[in-house]
This record gives C-alpha cells, sequence and structure tokens, in this order.
C-alpha cells in the first residue's frame, strides 16, 4: 500500500533541506487553507489533495477556500458521491456522448480519447436535461478517481492525473454553434471547478483549419498552468503519443496495437463513436433560443443585416428561428457597390425548427445577411436571431505555435486540416 503524505506541514523537507522562500510561502498558505475549511476537512484529505485547490488558484487562499466550498455544496447538490453506484445516464448520451478511456499512460494514469470532431452537441442539448449533461461528465470524473486509487494500490505509489488525447478529425465550422460552445465549456468548467488539476496532458492531434478560432473561443478559460499541458501535434503524431503511452494502451487507429476483441482499430468497445444524434431522442418543446435578437419582417419585404469582415479567415455563425412560417435566407458580399452572391437565397423552414450555419470569409469586406419575405404577399414573419463574426487573432499565433509538439520549422497553418467554407444544420 502506498503511503499517503504526512498532513502536517514543515518548513523543511524531508532530508532536513531547508525551504526556500516560495515553498515556505506555499507551505503557509496550506496551513492556513486546511484552518479555513477544518469544518469540511475529512481523513481522506491529504495535503497532496488539498494542495491541488491551492494551485488552482495560485495559491491565493481566499480563493481557494471559496472554490472548495462552492464544490462541496455543489457535489452534495448533485449527490456526486453516489453516482458511481446509483447514477445511470440516459441511453442518448450513452450512446452519443463521444469519448472513452482506453488504458493508462506510462505512468499509470488513465488515457481518455475525445472525439471532439464526431461530437453532435446540438443533438444532445435536444435530446437530453442539462443536469444529466453535467451528471455524465461527473460520473466519468468519478470513474477517473475510482482509476487512481486501484491503480495506486496496484502499483504501490500515489497515481493521479489524466492524459486526454483529443481527437479533433472531423471538425468543421458545425462546431461553432454558439450555444454548442457555451455548454461544452460549461462542462468543462464545472470539472475544473470540482476536479482541480486533474488534466495531466492534453495532447491535440488532427487539428483542423479552425483551430485558432476554437481557442480563441476557449483561450479565456485557459490559465497558463493549462496552457503548459496542452501539446497539438503534427502529422507524425504517433511518435510523441507513443513516448506517453505504451502501444498496447493506444488504439490502433491512432497508431498504437488496442483494438477491439474483433479487431476494431477505432475501439468501439470502450471508446463512444458519437456521431449525429437521432431526431427520435429529441425532447418535445426543447429549443436553444435564449439571448436572440428579435424582429419583425412585412409581407413583401426583407430584412438585410450587415456584418463588416476586416480579416481574412473570420468566421460569420448564425442562428435563426422563425415563428409559425418558412422565411428565404442567403449571404451576399458587397464588392464594389454591386452584391455578389455568397450563398444564394433560398427557403427554409425556420418555423419547423431552427436553422444555424457558419461561413469562412476568404475576402474581407461587408457580409449582408438577408432574410427575404419577398415571396408572401399575405403574411408577415417574426424572425428570432443571432448573428456573430469571430476574426482570427494574429496575437495568439505564436502562442499556439508554442504549444505545437513533435514537427521542427512548421506552423498551424501547415499542420492543419482544410475545411469546408461554409455549412448549414437543420437538425
Amino acid at each position: 500500500m502506498f503511503k499517503k503524505k504526512n498532513s502536517q506541514t514543515d518548513t523543511s523537507s524531508a532530508n532536513g533541506k531547508v525551504l526556500s522562500t516560495k515553498e515556505t510561502k506555499k507551505m503557509a498558505a496550506l496551513t492556513e487553507f486546511k484552518s479555513r475549511i477544518a469544518d469540511l476537512l475529512k481523513p481522506e484529505y491529504d495535503d497532496y489533495y488539498l494542495t491541488k485547490w491551492l494551485k488552482a488558484r495560485q495559491f491565493d487562499v481566499s480563493k481557494a477556500e471559496q472554490m472548495f466550498r462552492a464544490s462541496m455544496e455543489f457535489r452534495e447538490k448533485m449527490n456526486v458521491d453516489k453516482l458511481l453506484e446509483e447514477y445511470e445516464p440516459p441511453e442518448v448520451l450513452q450512446k452519443y456522448m463521444t469519448g472513452g478511456t482506453c488504458g493508462h499512460d506510462k505512468d499509470g494514469s488513465p488515457v481518455r480519447i475525445e472525439l471532439y470532431g464526431h461530437l453532435d452537441m446540438k443533438g444532445l442539448m435536444y435530446s437530453a436535461k442539462t443536469v444529466d449533461l453535467e451528471k455524465t461528465k461527473l460520473l466519468q470524473c468519478e470513474r477517473h478517481v475510482r482509476d487512481w486509487k486501484q491503480q495506486s494500490q496496484k502499483l504501490g505509489r500515489r497515481v493521479d492525473g489524466l492524459t486526454v488525447i483529443f481527437d479533433m478529425e472531423g471538425v468543421s465550422s458545425r462546431v461553432l454553434w454558439r450555444p454548442g460552445i457555451q455548454m461544452y465549456l460549461h462542462l468543462v468548467t464545472v470539472l475544473e471547478d470540482n476536479y482541480p488539476e486533474m488534466m495531466k496532458k492534453l495532447f491535440v492531434v488532427n487539428a483542423p483549419r479552425i483551430f485558432p478560432v476554437l481557442y480563441k473561443i476557449c483561450r479565456p478559460l485557459i490559465s497558463e498552468d493549462m496552457k503548459n499541458k496542452i501539446h497539438v501535434l503534427g502529422g507524425n503524431f504517433t511518435e510523441t503519443l507513443l513516448k506517453y503511452v505504451d502501444e498496447n494502451n493506444l488504439p490502433a487507429y491512432l497508431g498504437g496495437k488496442l483494438t477491439d476483441p474483433d479487431g476494431n482499430p477505432r475501439c468501439v468497445t470502450k471508446i463512444v463513436q458519437g456521431g449525429e444524434v437521432p431526431q427520435s431522442y429529441y425532447l418535445a418543446g426543447k429549443q436553444c433560443l435564449d439571448n436572440m435578437e428579435s424582429k419583425s419582417i412585412g409581407r413583401g419585404d426583407k430584412l438585410v443585416l450587415p456584418y463588416v469582415v476586416e480579416k481574412p479567415g473570420s468566421i460569420i455563425r448564425w442562428e435563426f428561428k422563425t415563428d409559425e412560417y418558412d422565411i428565404g435566407f442567403g449571404i451576399f458580399l458587397v464588392k464594389d457597390g454591386r452584391r455578389v452572391p455568397v450563398m444564394p437565397v433560398e427557403r427554409v423552414n425556420s418555423h419547423m425548427v431552427p436553422q444555424d450555419g457558419s461561413l469562412t470569409c476568404d475576402d474581407v469586406g461587408t457580409y449582408d445577411l438577408c432574410f427575404d419575405n419577398t415571396f408572401s404577399w399575405a403574411r408577415s414573419k417574426k424572425i428570432l436571431f443571432n448573428v456573430e463574426v469571430v476574426s482570427p487573432d494574429d496575437d495568439l499565433k505564436s502562442e499556439i505555435e508554442k504549444l505545437i509538439e513533435g514537427v521542427d520549422n512548421i506552423n498551424w497553418e501547415q499542420i492543419a486540416q482544410n475545411s469546408d467554407k461554409f455549412e448549414t444544420t437543420h437538425f
């Protein structure tokens, strides 16, 4: 049985060496932290575990205490301690919430594969309650914590941390659906607020063309410590992965030797493959229409919304819904005083299901989004919509390139895959 670190803090190391001023301050912060949360301490909360909460808040004791107390309250509310024994996710989440654990890295920590490009976040949000999305992710983390304990007993030393292989194969601008990104980031925040310092390394493979845009959206949630754990791998990612994960614990489709009993290289018995959620799972009346603007379009009229794009590679993303009747929708680029169709106007059944999509803009200029009701001389239309322009950030390029590992003299543009210029989804 491995030994836990002594819960008593000291200003000297085990070999009698005097600690540095920085280390002494950290030990003092730990002592104060334990004093402040004494009413919540349990025997299993040793110094190693408690230090994670301090690290997550840069050793600000007040913020760490606030985080810890909020987490304990949240765990009680969600009945987290009994999830492993009592909670079973809805069928749609079991079948379509992508990802899974495929073994352990060379340190004994669990290895999780995330298939972000196969995740239909919109379908899941239309098919499951938010609380079930949260509980399913919490359940995954509780399984990792249980695995740490089992591995620690097996190996006779402390094992924790999580190695994640974040596979972005199949990712395109469809993932920029605003409510989907907000929900995904919410789930990430829930996990980080309740399982601090769980992530050990995150390897990004098959990075798409829009990776810088996604990174920009997620950047506010990425701490300096987390940034140091992210590694964007080039085309020869297998070589790098095998430095950390034995080939028998790495799926064959990623270059390892792990397969299903029937030889399937994608390990579908361990990793949920996801895909588009069938509409038969959709919950009646559930829609994601928060924070949308509202406009009325008169009969025989149209609504034109101009958006200025100042940088090539910017992405315009939209979502809209009409009440009771359909509408025409298209996009035009204003060029030399003329409106050039980029996406010709087509009538869509936005009264039946919300419409969303995105356009990658190769040219700078003004893009007119047109909601066309000229075909209807009898009825006006009410439209709910949200439109956003996401521009690439040149200041992030050097930061992203520092994340690239395993390839010399290469930048993110060279490792990125091509993605479609524009996409729409009509779930």
